[in-house]
This record gives structure tokens, C-alpha cells and sequence, in this order.
């Protein structure tokens, strides 16, 4: 069974282009033996499993379709669905893997991960990342109303934006050091979250960054990872 691999998609009722684009992956490889994973930031923010907006039906409905063809769903968290879990999954029969997450495919030891872990010079992130996801932050974030819930990612996304636009601002990427430590016994590092879709050699390991999804010149497009062998591994553009 073949493995794909994406990240970064960002989906949001806000641009339906790239649940499109999702879509229409799911619908190319439904027929293939075919094994998918998602490593974070699925969604641009997850708010609740029990989200009741109808953009997300044709999503659920088109998961179902490719499980039910025997292709697995396996998803790890990103740090803006970190709330995702598994009432949600359960609707197609997806599996929530921990993260990182370490496992063998022909012969090769795969580490796969969303990748903001990696990035260990962004310290103010990494201070917030750990107060966000305590576990009783965490349980409260699940319990507030969904309407606050709602009015609290729109303030998080304001602020995020105001950040970006900052004339000095330049996202981080990773660290070599936490790269290094990431690779020690696995041969294959699969992550996304930087947006900088990358495949580079450290000795005889490789690290692999997956694409952010979007639109740029009426074009969608993403990175992609398709591993069909240990000899077979391809970074591969996804237009939609």
C-alpha cells in the first residue's frame, strides 16, 4: 500500500478552494490502495469535534468514501487544530497518532511530526505552545461555549496576522540541533508547518518538509510526499 502524506491545508469555510482541492485528492486516490496521512494544520483553526457548520459534511462524507474502500486516515495534530481528536475522527474511521510518531515501511524507520516542535529558537511560541496545551487549558478550551469559542479564534487569528505584517517580521524555522536529534535512529523525517517544502540528505538520512496548501495565480497547488517503496519516494506537486 502506497503512503501519502500532506500537511498545511489550512481548510476553512472561508476558502472553499482548498477543501476542493482536498476533495478532489481523496476522489484520485479512493481506488488506490492508498494509506494517508495528515500531519497538522488540516484545518486553519479546530474549535470543537462537534462542530456543527455544514462546509464540513462533504469533508466527512468524502472521508467515508475513502475509508470504506480499506484506505486508512491517520492524523497528527498542528498547532492550530491541536483540539482535534478522536470524536471527530470516529465519523470516517480516522486514527489519531501521537506525536511524534515512529513506525516502519520497507525497511525504513519513519519519524513523523507537524514540525513547530523543531523550531526551538521561536522561544516565545514554544512558551505559549506549552501553556495552551496543559491538560486543564486544554480540558477548559473544550468546555466554552461554541459562539466564544468562535469570537476567541478570531481574535487569535487577528493577532497572528498583525504579527506577520510587522516590517521585521520573518518566521522561524527549524533548529539544526533539534533536526539532528529528530533524525537519531530513524532513516526518513517527515514534517511540514514552515511552509518551506524541502528534501535534503543528512549523511544517509533524509528530512522532508511538505508544502502549505494555497492559491497563486488562480493555481491551486501544495507539496506532497508519495512513498510506494524505499526506492520510491517522490515529492510531488498536487494542483487543484
Amino acid at each position: 500500500m502506497q503512503q501519502i502524506y500532506i500537511a498545511d491545508l489550512h481548510l476553512s469555510e472561508h476558502n472553499p478552494r482548498l477543501t476542493r482541492g482536498f476533495l478532489d485528492l481523496l476522489a484520485h486516490y479512493q481506488q488506490q490502495p492508498t494509506a494517508l496521512y495528515i500531519l497538522g494544520d488540516w484545518f486553519n483553526v479546530w474549535l470543537s469535534d462537534h462542530d456543527p457548520r455544514a462546509w464540513l459534511m462533504p469533508i466527512v462524507a468524502a472521508l467515508r468514501a475513502f475509508t470504506a474502500t480499506g484506505n486508512p486516515v491517520y492524523f497528527l495534530v498542528g498547532n492550530r487544530d491541536f483540539l482535534l481528536g478522536e470524536s471527530f475522527l470516529a465519523r470516517f474511521g480516522g486514527v489519531l497518532l501521537n506525536e511524534p510518531y515512529r513506525y516502519q515501511f520497507d525497511q525504513l524507520t519513519l519519524r513523523l511530526e507537524h514540525g513547530d516542535a523543531l523550531c526551538t529558537d521561536d522561544a516565545a511560541y514554544q512558551r505559549f505552545k506549552r501553556i495552551i496545551r496543559f491538560a486543564p487549558i486544554r480540558w477548559i478550551l473544550t468546555q466554552l461555549p461554541f459562539r466564544l469559542k468562535l469570537k476567541l479564534a478570531h481574535y487569535a487569528r487577528r493577532k497572528s496576522m498583525q504579527r506577520q505584517q510587522q516590517m521585521h517580521y520573518q518566521p522561524f524555522d527549524v533548529n539544526a540541533d533539534a533536526v539532528a536529534a529528530a533524525l537519531d535512529g530513524v532513516d526518513l523525517l517527515i514534517h511540514g508547518h514552515t511552509h518551506r517544502p524541502t528534501q535534503e540528505r543528512h549523511g544517509a538520512k533524509m528530512r522532508i518538509v511538505l508544502g502549505d496548501w494555497h492559491i497563486k495565480h488562480d493555481q491551486g497547488c501544495a507539496k506532497i510526499l508519495l512513498i510506494s517503496s524505499r526506492h520510491q519516494i517522490e515529492l510531488k506537486d498536487w494542483l487543484f
